[in-house]
């Protein structure tokens, strides 16, 4: 669906200059040019010219001051067609920094181009001439064509690789082999039997020779890949005979490879011409086949005139038809051998394979046709003319595209060189809703194929409406018939065609929007005209036509089209014009002059936009002047503008678009503060539909960005992009259209088939559009065909759509609509008030206009809420059930459709309505020997019994037993026996709380809540049931010693029990390590002072000890218990000392070596790999230790990646928390294994020694030798903790930031590491208490004296 526009045009003039070639060097952009001319004595002089990239501006014609670079003489060749150019080949050997020429005669000469003054220098001659010559796409190769029929391969340095004769029978290396399938030889022939089939043919098969327009020139061509070339050539001449006429020469091609040996040979294909081409891509080449009544012909119509395309094995492989670029008749054969008033001179392919190139050689002139192909259909996409300024008929003299600016022609007359380039583009309707009709204009020759997307998707190369146009020739100009342009206006079904030479038709289509019988368009032409009438000069080339029809811009009666044509002059400038159309007349408005070139139309509602240079502007058609709208920055192929109401009616918002041709998108607008914005760097194609900016990517998706994010100043999604959504699309689909009223995008992919989708965003703008204006039944529509969830009309807006409910009832009245919509509500994510109010005031609206009628959405609003309130709509029911039978019955069939039947049995056997229950049964299809017995057995009993038993079947347990309870006080333990079964105890306790039967009730819960081991509750209870002696059980169990002993004072308890009681009691607190309160139990209960002391010592309450024992009068203990009791605690704190000694020093030790192993061996720790293999993309399985192997548990050699569940997550949690050695967490977990010891010193320190050390203080010596040994260990292992701490958490230092990583993978490792580290660094170093919590000086102070004395007394033993 995309055309091929005229994006600019270079001419560059050389007078008194024959020029036949140009050659591009692609290092600094320049254009070589040759010159050639016969001189007296009939040889042949070439002048080299030289053309720099700028020199020439865009869309100039200029005289070439400049004298040629260099010249040279060489032998002409005399025996080739006038027509032919003596110059073969012109190329630009960038490896050789070199120009060569080769030349008819026979010479290759080259010139260095770095050179200042460059000469030629023939290296190297051919007596017999050379006829074709063509350099290998990569300048590796050259093939020749010599005159004696030879093909020759050299090096860029000339050396000969390969000589042979072109001309062989053999058919090449790749000959298909023949079984004789199909063949007569093969065919049963009845009762003609064997001889049959092995008889000759009588048939005479048809001569084949080639065309009368053949110049008898070999022509040569490489693949795009270099590794094959094809040549066509005549064949050669056959021996003559008397008996058969003069023989005939047919064309030839042969495929050969790179060493020169010959692959294939092509079929024989009558009327076969010499042009050819092989497309870069690879899969075809192209030639040409005349058909008529000449010998050799095609058989085929006379005139019939194809371009056929070749396998790289010979075989033909489709065609398409030639088309008149005039629509003269075809001239008849006459005597001077003149056949045809035109001839096709060349073809050649775009660098990028989608246009192919005609050279067509006409009587009046030469024409260059631009074809290309979409879904296998070929389309006349351009016509180029040749000019000229005298009366000969204009030739061309070469044609050739840049080598790597694709859409870039490169014209070549004898006195011009015209670069050409071209762009892509899609002539689309902007038309806004809801007029737009979404027609899209493709250019194919002389016709426009229309299709509007609004109602019609017709696939190419099909369309719904084919527009024939034939402009007649003027007399200044010769008039194509392929248009170079078309437009369509901005408000009205209006197209605008232009032709270069100034012609344009205004059309008005009449496209039916609505579905109905008819054409879907009848066009009738508005007017037309050719801006030549105007007085315009006959130099002035035009590319692109703008047109506008609303009737608001246009103040003077009989005015219906405003048109503005961009163009260029022989003047070296572009050229604005603008006109009116009157039905009578055409006026010219005064434009602005343009004094540049490079200018384009972008594309706008109202005003006449132009953009050059990455500027856009508006044309005042007042001031005539250009208002500069936007500042790009970037040069734009394509530019849209549109506009929106603002504050000031006067000065509307405007917001610009434009897009590059390397595929970076930008957007800015007409706001003063506006900066551009680039949108994506990587888009292929873009439109604008309401407020909406839709544009594809290369990476195959599709982007949605409101004009409101734009605006805003918080457009960046987080990720380097624009906030908006998105969609995936097929690979390397491209916009054709996006139609706003149907809410569709058209995209086509890559072979030429459309797609129509309806994405999100355009449908949820129409649908917030609808509801705003309070359309609540289209909105509706166009949620249920694109499967929108339907909440959308409620969360919109919900106080709007609650005060129109009325609205949407009536608009959405059909009941399967309204019960979707329910159940949309219901799935939806309102809380459940919200749905709950929502369905009952839809409820409401609807019982109010006809409760028959909506009773179905009414049985939906209950069941949708959360819970479903399927009692209310059983209600409901039962409301009609008397007057409207057959509705209930229909009812009743819809409500089982929504709820699950035996659901609905329940709830109705729950209402105790059994004439509902039947009709649910029935018509649930319910098997009558599952219920009739049950509910005639209900039936049988007494009421409130009835109604117990439906409760307990509907396990509403609860109310069963309020039920069984207004049965009687006969069915009192049988309620019980409920209550127990199905613990309903505090229901229980309401329900009899008034009467007798509550302490039965209270001993029953309370028996359960003990048999719960709930003992303080079931104590609880017993005192309230009054058993009590069931509650001291309770209080002993729970060890409430307290109350126990409280209760049984009150009660009374005997001495002896009361002491044995007292015995069990200290025993169970002791067990529980609640030494302090079995110590008191045993002295008040039990009255034994022994057994509190042993508790208050197991405790080390030692000072407590002490106190009893004083207080008591029982000094032996002190020596029989508290004595050895100290000792042995002393023992347990030293063996905990060691214990956390030996544990730290192996910890201490290991973390120093990992922090060693981190700093020598980074490699061993991490897992770090060689960063020459971060670019790599595939790492093989051979690698058997990664980076990430130190994160598992063991390495692997491969890698495995699958999502884990939650127990899995657990588990490897588990895994890193338990620090096995060799894993990557063991730092962290020895850093949290030595806080846990620093917790278990601290408390060694703080509430063992500082309790036990004064007490050792003040017994025996040997207590005191324990206190200050005591003492020393601490103080020892305090010191050894504080260094391990510092070793474990050094002091920070200041982190340097290295170079990032130089890609994904190590940064992902970098990041790895770093999270490592800094759960490290979260480990917080533990501190020591003070040691004045524990420490006694005074055994500082003994032990200081204590060990003078003894230096005294070893002193005093040495001196006796």
């Amino acid at each position: 669906m995309r055309n091929l526009a005229l994006l600019n045009t270079e001419h560059v003039l050389f007078a008194h200059c024959n020029v036949t070639a140009t050659a591009v060097d692609l290092d600094d952009g320049s254009l070589w040019i040759a010159s050639e001319r016969l001189n007296a004595d009939a040889d042949l002089e070439i002048e080299i010219y030289k053309q720099k990239s700028g020199e020439a501006s865009s869309e100039t014609a200029i005289d070439w001051p400049a004298p040629p670079v260099a010249m040279f003489t060489s032998a002409a060749s005399h025996s080739v067609p006038d027509s032919a150019s003596q110059v073969v080949s012109l190329r630009i050997v960038s490896e050789e920094q070199s120009l060569v020429v080769i030349t008819r005669g026979g010479d290759i000469a080259t010139m260095k181009v770095d050179e200042q003054e460059s000469t030629f220098d023939v290296v190297g001659s051919v007596e017999d001439g050379l006829m074709a010559a063509a350099w290998s796409p990569d300048d590796s190769l050259l093939a020749l064509v010599t005159g004696d029929g030879k093909l020759i391969i050299m090096t860029p340095t000339f050396d000969v690789l390969h000589e042979a004769p072109l001309h062989t029978d053999d058919f090449g290396e790749d000959a298909p082999i023949n079984v004789g399938w199909g063949s007569k030889q093969t065919q049963f022939h009845g009762s003609l039997g064997k001889a049959a089939a092995q008889a000759a043919s009588t048939s005479i098969a048809a001569p084949i020779g080639s065309s009368p327009d053949d110049d008898t020139l070999p022509r040569i061509s490489w693949r795009g890949d270099g590794t094959l070339f094809a040549v066509s050539s005549l064949s050669r001449v056959p021996p003559s005979s008397p008996d058969v006429e003069t023989p005939l020469r047919r064309r030839v091609l042969r495929i050969y490879s790179r060493d020169g040996s010959l692959q294939s040979t092509s079929e024989p294909v009558a009327g076969l011409e010499h042009p050819i081409s092989w497309r870069p891509s690879g899969n075809l080449i192209v030639g040409t086949q005349r058909f008529g009544t000449f010998r050799g012909a095609g058989q085929g119509k006379e005139g019939r005139h194809d371009v056929v395309f070749f396998e790289k094995n010979g075989l033909r492989h489709g065609e398409f038809g030639l088309r008149r670029a005039s629509s003269k008749p075809a001239g008849k054969l006459d005597g001077s051998g003149k056949s045809w008033e035109y001839k096709v001179r060349e073809v050649c392919w775009s660098s990028d394979s989608n246009v192919l190139a005609v050279w067509i050689e006409e009587d009046s002139g030469d024409v260059v046709q631009l074809w290309t192909m979409g879904n296998y259909h070929w389309y006349l996409k351009h016509e180029v003319a040749a000019t000229s300024t005298g009366t000969q008929p204009a030739r061309f003299t070469s044609v050739s595209w840049h080598p790597e600016n694709a859409l870039q022609l490169l014209l070549t007359t004898k006195t011009q060189v015209i670069h050409r380039t071209y762009h892509w583009d899609t002539y689309v309707s902007r038309a806004q809703a809801p007029n737009d009709t979404g027609t899209v204009a493709v250019i194919d020759g002389a016709s426009i194929l229309l299709t509007p997307f609004r109602t019609q998707n017709v696939p190419p190369p099909m369309s719904s409406f084919q527009l024939s146009l034939q402009p007649p020739d003027s007399a200044a100009h010769r008039t194509l018939a392929t248009p170079i342009h078309v437009s369509f206006s901005p408000s009205e079904d209006v197209v605008a065609v232009l032709w270069e030479t100034g012609r344009f038709e205004i059309w008005k289509l009449a496209t039916r929007i609505g579905p109905g019988r008819g054409p879907i368009m009848t066009p009738t032409k508005l007017g037309s005209g050719t801006i030549e009438t105007l007085e315009v000069p006959s130099s002035q080339r035009f590319r692109q036509i703008s047109v506008w029809t609303s009737p608001a811009l246009f103040e003077t009666e009989g005015i219906f089209a405003r048109v503005a044509l961009l163009g260029y002059s022989s003047e070296g400038s572009d050229v604005l014009r603008i006109v009116v159309l009157g039905h009578e007349r055409i006026t010219e408005l005064k434009a602005p002059l343009l004094e540049s070139v490079g200018w384009g139309f972008g594309a706008s509602d109202e005003l006449i936009t132009c953009h050059r240079a990455g500027n856009v502007y508006e044309v005042d058609l007042t001031s005539n002047e250009l208002v500069l709208h936007a500042d790009f920055g970037k040069d734009c192929e394509s530019v849209q503008t549109i506009q929106e109401p603002s504050h000031h009616p006067s000065s509307p918002f405007t917001h610009v678009i434009g897009i590059t041709s390397s595929g970076t998108l930008m957007y800015s607008s007409s706001s003063p503060s506006s900066t551009p914005r680039t949108l994506s760097t990587k888009a292929n194609s873009f439109v604008i539909s309401d407020d909406l900016v839709i544009f594809t990517t290369t990476l195959h998706e599709a982007h949605f960005i409101s004009f409101g994010t734009l605006s805003s100043a918080d457009v960046e999604d987080g990720a380097g992009g624009i906030k908006g959504e998105r969609r995936r699309v097929e690979r390397g689909s491209r916009i054709v259209t996006a139609v706003s009223s149907a809410m569709s995008l058209v995209l086509q992919m890559p072979r030429g088939n459309l797609e129509t989708i309806n994405p999100r965003p355009m449908v949820m703008k129409v649908v917030r559009r609808d509801i705003d204006a309070l359309r609540y039944g289209k909105a509706f529509l166009a949620c249920r065909k694109h499967r929108i969830d339907l909440n959308v009309l409620f969360d919109h807006d919900p106080a709007l759509f609650r005060s129109n409910l009325h609205l949407f009832i009536e608009q959405v009245e059909d009941v399967d609509y309204i019960n979707l919509f329910l159940t949309s509500i219901g799935n939806g994510t309102q809380t459940q008030s919200v749905i709950a109010e929502l369905c009952d005031a839809i409820r409401i609206q609807l019982e109010t206009r006809d409760l028959k009628k909506y009773v179905n959405s009414i049985l939906t609003a209950y069941v949708v809420k959360r819970p479903p309130d399927l009692k209310a709509g059983l209600q409901v029911l039962l409301r009609l059930r008397d007057t409207e039978p057959s509705i209930v019955e229909d009812a009743v069939k819809y409500i089982i459709f929504l709820v699950d039947a035996d659901t609905l049995f329940d709830v109705a056997l729950g209402m105790y309505d059994f004439s509902l229950v039947l009709m649910i049964a029935q018509h649930a299809q319910k098997d009558p020997r599952e219920y009739l017995p049950f509910l005639r057995e209900l039936r049988a009993l007494e009421t409130h019994y009835q109604h117990f038993r439906i409760d307990d079947h509907l396990k509403r347990y609860e109310s069963a037993l309020r039920n069984l309870n207004l049965a009687g006080s006969d069915h009192f333990e049988e309620a019980m026996t409920y209550v127990e079964r199905h613990q309903l105890y505090e229901s229980a306790l309401s329900i009899w709380s008034e009467s007798d039967h509550l302490k039965t009730v209270l001993s029953l819960y309370g028996d359960w809540l003990f048999e719960r081991r709930d003992f303080r509750q079931a104590a609880a209870v017993f005192i309230e049931a009054e058993r009590n002696s069931k509650a001291m059980v309770a209080y002993e169990k729970a060890l409430m010693w307290r109350e126990l002993f409280e209760l049984a004072l009150h009660e009374k308890t005997e001495e002896d029990d009361l002491i044995a009681m007292g015995y069990r009691v200290a025993e169970d607190l002791t067990s529980k390590k609640r030494y302090l309160e079995a110590s008191q139990v045993l002295l008040d209960y039990s009255k034994d002072i022994r057994e509190a002391v042993i508790a208050l010592v197991q405790g080390n309450a030692f000072s407590e000890a002490r106190r009893i024992i004083v207080l008591r009068s029982r000094s032996e203990l002190l020596e029989e218990i508290v004595h050895p009791g100290t000792l042995e605690t002393r023992a347990q704190i030293a063996e905990e000392l060691h214990e956390i000694r030996d544990q730290l020093r192996k910890q201490t030790a290991r973390l120093r070596e990992l922090r060693v192993r981190k700093v020598e061996e980074p490699d061993a720790f991490y897992g770090t790999e060689d960063t020459a293999l971060h670019n790599v993309d595939v790492m093989t399985d051979v690698s058997q230790f990664t980076a990430f192997t130190r994160y598992t548990v063991a390495p692997s050699t491969a890698s495995r990646t699958s999502k884990r569940s939650s127990r899995s997550k657990r588990k490897m949690e588990r895994k890193v928390g338990s620090g096995r050695k060799g894993t990557i967490d063991e730092e962290e977990y020895l850093l949290k294994s030595i806080t846990k010891l620093m917790v278990r010193f601290s408390t060694a320190q703080a509430d063992d020694a500082s309790n036990l050390i004064p007490q050792l203080l003040q017994f025996t010596p040997a207590h005191r030798d324990e206190a200050r040994s005591l003492q020393q260990e601490l103080t020892e292992l305090e010191q050894e903790v504080a260094r391990s701490l510092d070793d474990a958490w050094p002091k920070p230092s200041e982190d340097v930031e290295g170079e990032e990583p130089q890609d994904s993978w190590a940064s992902r490792m970098a990041e790895k590491e770093k999270d490592r580290e800094q759960a490290v660094k979260n480990i917080l170093r533990p501190d020591l208490r003070g040691t004045e919590v524990w420490r006694m000086r005074l055994l500082d102070v003994t032990s200081g004296r204590k060990v003078a004395d003894e230096s005294q007394l070893v002193a005093t033993e040495v001196e006796g």
